[in-house]
């Protein structure tokens, strides 16, 4: 059971949430950007109970406060022309869902977003080694050019400069490019 859920709604579209309620201890219902701010930090997940053509900018809004799990509950009439609405929902909600199918959806919702955060986390990760890995190839090469050695020993000479130093390899190599930028440029 989530402790509380976020429900944004525009004035006119209240409905009866009793099968989310259910798996709430707490339902706050929000219609402003102001309240949404205010309620956030408070909260383990958010619906948006808005019309499709502004859940984009309600799901960029929250998603630049705080990284939760956002549902759409959907109470649209006709199926969107195109599914590919250009932002990410972790789950749709319907108000004909019982209570075990509202479960699910939530669990489910849930799960999606840690692992879409996971590997949104595991990105930011690879491309800080990227990242990392130019600048070893850099001062690879400014070694070798400036200490007449091959790059084997300009890579042990990093290693163990990172390791004297307590700082990662990367760190050092960019010290390095830095300075030889600085002085050549």
């Amino acid at each position: 059971m989530l402790k509380a859920v976020m429900i944004v709604e525009d004035a006119a579209r209240l409905v009866s949430l009793h099968s989310l309620q259910h798996h709430c201890r707490q339902l706050i219902r929000v219609k402003s950007e102001t309240e949404v701010k205010e309620r956030l930090e408070s909260v383990e997940a958010v619906v948006l109970h808005v019309p499709a053509a502004r859940a984009s900018e309600w799901q960029e809004t929250i998603a630049g406060m705080r990284k939760l799990p956002v549902f759409w509950f959907c109470s649209e009439t006709a199926s969107p022309k195109e599914m590919d609405w250009g932002y990410t929902l972790d789950g749709v909600l319907f108000a004909t869902l019982g209570t075990v199918e509202m479960q699910f959806a939530l669990k489910w919702g849930i799960r999606t977003f840690q692992l879409r955060k996971r590997w949104a986390e595991e990105r930011e990760q690879l491309l800080q080694r990227i990242e990392e890995r130019k600048w070893i190839d850099q001062a690879k090469a400014v070694l070798c050019e400036v200490k007449g050695i091959s790059e084997a020993e300009a890579y042990e000479f990093l290693r163990k400069q990172a390791m004297k130093e307590r700082k990662r390899i990367g760190d050092i190599a960019a010290s390095i490019v830095k300075v030889y930028q600085l002085i050549h440029g």
